[in-house]
């Protein structure tokens, strides 16, 4: 199991209504290795048992803290926080992820595989900044899972690998 240490040391991951199973479980992985937590937003597009979801996140689930939430405002009653900061990632956005420095406290959302996040969430007055990861400008989006990498690893990489 992670220690209480490695989930205050590193932004969370929030996913806001997946859709896709394996996604989700390229996640939980992501998590385990990075010592993060991983927040579902429902509805999910799938359910926590599916075979996919397991099969992705391999062995990892038991090396992953996920909580689950009803809603964005479940979500937002949950993440009290004084210090939070939520990072919402879409590609319409005009800051990019590197142009932040990140905090242990930070929260790093993103929406579902076919359409993104809903404007309901970006716009909330809780989402503290868009960001946007780079790409060509031929391509529609990045997968969730390896945009979440992405984002992840930069937070932590600047944290400077907290174990």
């Amino acid at each position: 199991m992670i220690s209480k240490k490695s989930i205050s040391d590193i932004p969370k991951l929030v996913f806001a209504e997946p859709r896709i199973a394996g996604n989700t479980g390229a996640a939980i992985r992501l998590c385990a290795n990075t010592g993060s937590v991983l927040h579902l937003i429902e509805p999910l597009g799938f359910d926590l048992d599916d075979a996919k979801l397991r099969r992705s996140g391999l062995d990892y689930h038991d090396l992953t803290h996920l909580q689950v939430h009803k809603s964005f405002a479940d979500f937002l009653e949950f993440t009290t926080c004084p210090k939070r900061r939520i990072f919402a990632f879409r590609t319409q956005a005009k800051v990019k992820y590197t142009h932040i420095q990140y905090s242990p406290d930070d929260y790093l959302l993103f929406g579902s595989e076919p359409s993104g996040l809903p404007e309901r969430i970006w716009k909330n007055s809780f989402v503290s900044q868009c960001l946007y990861i780079p790409m060509r400008s031929y391509s529609r989006s990045i997968n969730l899972a390896n945009s979440a990498a992405i984002a992840l690893y930069e937070a932590y990489r600047q944290l400077d690998f907290p174990k």
